[in-house]
């Protein structure tokens, strides 16, 4: 093949992973053309690309998965190539065809490559014959639901319900007996069809106390495959991936050397060229089984790209456009650690259903070690349409503590407003002891995280830290105020918290302050070395001497404080209108019929309720799908059904009343 290097290439995706193209494509003197939607017309890619094209309304359905809308648009912007990034089309063979039938080339693998592993039944069949050690499952797909039950009951529970197309999560459940089988298979199938237009599922085993490793592969036109490394992937909920790195701190160097082998095999068989991953499932006794190959760049690849000083996606280029791999297997070798955290709109309050928003204010992290892979600006909106991700975040270091210390000090550093987000839930798993051990697992976040994530209140040092910052938050503004008026600061508050409530008096000091918090014990004194930027919503200086960053949201005498994965709502008053405060009537609570709320935005795709019904807490009461995730709704407690407050096809908002229980009264 002779090598031809591109002059124009359109990236058929959107968000992050668009705009990780583009700066490489940018970077070798490539053009780029962005497709959009009409609820990404304002995108960070369609900016950052030469050109842009709409392709059309905001459902993937009628734009990001046309594909013969995408090819015209990449023919009439005169492109010679296709990115497809991530998700969307990126593994359809269908799509790789007609690219390469409209004169265009796929960046990526072959339709056949893509057809045959990207059907986890066929993939799974193709991996056996290359010797590649595969999980217990059903040999083909399985649409009823009886006969599912009759092979799983043969394989042995607990079994994986799995798509048999696409992955990301989508289409996945884990059935631990048959009950629960019969009514997750649906479930799964109605994901499946919704998420890659195929509602085929097949069923295997789930291995117990398993990790997710997986081993990212290059493979030229021209048979040279080599394997770049294992990325450990098994910090998961809901089958997505929330934290990666490389390498794996559990696989021993043996380990290591047999899945690339054995991955190399697998991409050698099928003719593999371009970047891909062969993931495993590996057990606590570091016997490994094949789960899929992902035939496009993953999620997560920036950790490898951090650890080997590659660029995967400037090797996908090279290799479409026919040159031949320079590396050799002997050529990687790892140099330092890399960790990566997903960072999603989500709610993780509420076992982290998803989010929806405008970002009011997003500030990124920087500095040395730190990386953000992002396609959002503050003012973008995270929409009901896509996945919630905002950003991949990633630190690096020699070592893995050093690699997470990079990571936590990056995260108190990420201002996010708008949505509701995870970062202080990534924080919290940043110095859990488990995972600074790297004694994970899928299972890491529901063992240890059972019922979601509420921030923690501040102790000690850092709870007076943070209420001094409160303090002198509120003083300066109202020193500001009484200087416009001719009047005299106030020196003296009184704080209420949920730690309790305390005294304080303020001393302004040049670029500094120092509050001082009365204790029943002993005074404490917190020394500011500066002074906050009102608007910036981040504390970063010296506290007593030592560095600290504190984000804080301030609404008049009302200061809400974040420092690392401890949260501490302040109301800071002066001291003369703490005895007005102290009479103050106390708030009641409200009364009312009991109701199911949306836990989420989304659509209702079914009520499964009428009224008059008689339900009993646990019972089904209506489906909603969000991100393409199907989400079963329960009722908390029991009663006859009053009224039906949403009808299937309607777009919900958060906390919208669905359905309402008589009280009984």
């Amino acid at each position: 093949m002779v090598t031809t290097m591109f002059n124009k290439i359109l990236i058929a995706n959107r968000g992050e992973i668009a705009c990780r193209v583009m700066r490489t494509a940018r970077s070798m003197g490539i053009s780029t053309v962005a497709v959009y939607s009409d609820a990404d017309a304002n995108g960070d890619h369609v900016a950052m690309a030469d050109e842009a094209v709409r392709i059309g309304p905001a459902a993937s359905t009628e734009s990001y998965l046309k594909g013969d809308v995408i090819i015209e648009a990449a023919k009439a912007t005169g492109a010679e190539a296709i990115h497809p990034g991530f998700g969307f089309l990126s593994e359809n063979a269908g799509f790789v065809k007609a690219v390469e039938d409209a004169g265009l080339v796929f960046i990526g693998p072959g339709a056949d490559a893509i057809a045959s592993m990207g059907d986890k039944i066929t993939s799974k069949n193709i991996a056996e014959k290359a010797g590649v050690s595969t999980v217990p499952g059903t040999p083909d797909a399985v649409e009823d639901v009886n006969e599912a039950a009759r092979m799983a009951e043969g394989i042995g529970y607990p079994v994986m319900i799995k798509a048999s197309a696409g992955g990301g999560g989508k289409g996945m459940r884990i059935a631990h007996d048959e009950a629960e089988l019969r009514v997750s298979m649906p479930q799964a199938q109605n994901e499946a069809a919704s998420s890659f237009g195929d509602s085929r599922v097949f069923v295997e085993k789930f291995v117990t106390s398993p990790r997710h490793i997986e081993i990212q592969v290059l493979a030229d036109a021209h048979g040279h495959v080599i394997y770049v490394g294992e990325r450990e992937c098994s910090v998961q909920r809901r089958h997505q991936k929330v934290f990666e790195e490389a390498p794996s701190p559990f696989i021993s160097d043996e380990t290591r050397a047999a899945m690339g082998k054995q991955a190399v095999e697998l991409a050698q068989a099928v003719g593999y060229r371009s970047a891909g991953t062969v993931e495993f499932i590996v057990g606590a006794d570091q016997d490994f089984y094949f789960l899929e190959m992902n035939t496009r760049l993953q999620v997560e690849h920036p950790v490898t790209e951090m650890v080997y000083g590659l660029d995967l996606v400037e090797w996908m280029i090279r290799i479409a456009g026919g040159e031949k791999l320079s590396l050799k297997q002997a050529d990687i070798k790892p140099k330092g650690w890399a960790m990566e955290a997903r960072v999603y709109a989500e709610d993780p309050s509420r076992n982290f259903l998803p989010s929806i928003g405008r970002l009011e204010r997003y500030q990124e992290p920087s500095g040395e070690g730190v990386r953000v892979d992002s396609g959002i600006a503050e003012g973008g909106e995270i929409s009901m349409f896509y996945d919630p991700m905002i950003a991949k975040l990633i630190g690096y270091g020699k070592t893995r503590g050093e690699a997470i210390d990079r990571l936590a000090d990056a995260l108190d550093h990420y201002v996010i407003d708008g949505p509701g987000h995870n970062r202080q839930f990534l924080r919290d798993v940043c110095d859990h002891p488990r995972f600074r051990e790297g004694d994970i697992t899928t299972a890491f976040i529901a063992e240890e995280y059972p019922r979601g994530y509420t921030p923690s209140l501040p102790e000690g040092d850092q709870l007076t830290a943070m209420r001094g910052l409160a303090t002198l938050l509120v003083a300066e503004r109202m020193r500001r105020m009484m200087a416009l008026g001719g009047g005299k600061a106030e020196t003296a508050y009184m704080l209420y918290d949920d730690a309790g409530e305390v005294a304080a008096d303020i001393t302004f000091d040049g670029a500094g302050a120092s509050v001082t918090l009365e204790d029943q014990a002993e005074d404490q004194a917190v020394e500011f070395g500066s002074l906050p930027d009102q608007s910036a919503r981040l504390y970063t200086g010296f506290v007593n001497g030592a560095e600290a960053a504190i984000q804080f949201r301030r609404a008049d005498h009302h200061v809400t404080l974040m420092m690392g994965s401890m949260r501490l709502k302040v109301m800071v008053l002066p001291a003369r209108a703490a005895a007005a405060q102290a009479l103050m009537p106390e708030a009641s609570d409200g009364a009312g019929a009991a109701a199911v709320l949306a836990p989420m935005p989304g659509l209702l795709t079914r009520m499964l309720v009428a009224v008059g019904d008689e339900v009993l807490p646990g019972d089904d009461i209506a489906v909603i799908e969000a991100m393409k995730m199907e989400n079963l709704l329960k009722a908390e407690a029991g009663g006859t059904v009053a009224e039906v407050l949403a009808a299937e096809g309607d777009s919900l908002a958060v906390d919208q009343p669905i359905v309402r229980f008589s009280t009984g009264q």
